[in-house]
């Protein structure tokens, strides 16, 4: 394994950070390790999940973004093999993990810079023999009804015990899904509901719902989100539905937000431009 320095002479260094990690094609040979935040870093010596396994099949394998740090990789093939459980599912359909080398995406997400964030499609697999022109063309399953203020019929059981099994599983800091699924599962728990605290109402998140990993021990470089709220969560994922169904009057002070800038290599934590340079 390379060794991972720190900050190199890089004239490069103001150029877009997505231009640069969204061209590589392979991750770097580094110990594995997460560098910076979820929407504001890389990681280094990411691993790969296999395009198809027995209880899984990666998606739109064109964009190369089924990289990610050894303990992702790994949650989702446990994770699937807990959904090939549930009747009428073979496994999970897998969406974005991260570049090869995490960094700012070239399209999408903020977020799943550093090899821990985790889409998985609400779409149930009832076969894992795709072929990569069809995981292509394959459209997940929306859940939502009333913009996000309820399920629709398509919503199952089976989706409640996936999304169970994850967040309690002790590598998970959160899960992001469409308001609706959150209230919905809060009235049909009816055992110990601490594991919802876990699961986060986020807009859309409807087609997929969105595994966010806490920082793996020993990882120094790499920085947790602050952990949710105390409780489980329901009374405001409820306000965010009441909100869907009566939207508040606009604030008239409220501060135009101010646009996202793009980050440039220099933004990055000092490790991502090696992360970057090695080959």
């Amino acid at each position: 394994m390379a060794a991972l320095g720190v900050w190199p002479a890089a004239t490069d260094a103001q150029q877009l950070a997505k231009q640069q990690f969204g061209a590589m094609k392979d991750a770097s040979e580094h110990r594995p390790a997460p560098f910076g935040s979820y929407a504001k870093g890389c990681v280094a010596g990411a691993v790969q999940l296999p395009e198809t396994g027995p209880t899984w099949q990666a998606m739109r394998l064109s964009r190369n973004r089924n990289w990610g740090h050894p303990d992702v990789v790994d949650f989702v093939q446990d994770l699937s093999r807990k959904a090939a459980q549930q009747p009428g599912w073979k496994g999970l359909y897998i969406g974005d993990i991260s570049q090869p080398r995490g960094g700012p995406m070239l399209s999408g997400h903020r977020s799943h810079q550093i090899g821990l964030d985790v889409d998985i499609w609400m779409l149930p697999p009832d076969r894992l023999n795709l072929s990569p022109n069809q995981r292509e063309n394959i459209s997940s399953l929306s859940l939502r009804r009333a913009n996000g203020a309820y399920v629709n019929s398509s919503w199952t059981r089976a989706h409640h015990e996936i999304i169970k099994a994850a967040a309690k599983d002790k590598r998970v800091a959160r899960i992001f899904v469409f308001p609706g699924a959150k209230v919905q599962m809060c009235n049909d728990e009816k055992g110990n509901k601490s594991w919802l605290r876990k699961v986060r109402p986020w807009y859309g998140h409807h087609y997929h719902f969105h595994v966010r990993l806490a920082c793996p021990k020993g990882a120094r470089g790499c920085v947790d989100q602050d952990p949710p709220p105390a409780g489980n969560g329901c009374g405001d994922a409820q306000k965010w539905v009441n909100d869907i169904l009566n939207p508040p009057p606009p604030d008239p002070n409220a501060k135009k937000p101010k646009p996202r800038r793009e980050y440039v290599l220099a933004d990055l934590p000092q490790q991502c431009a090696t992360v970057l340079k090695q080959h």
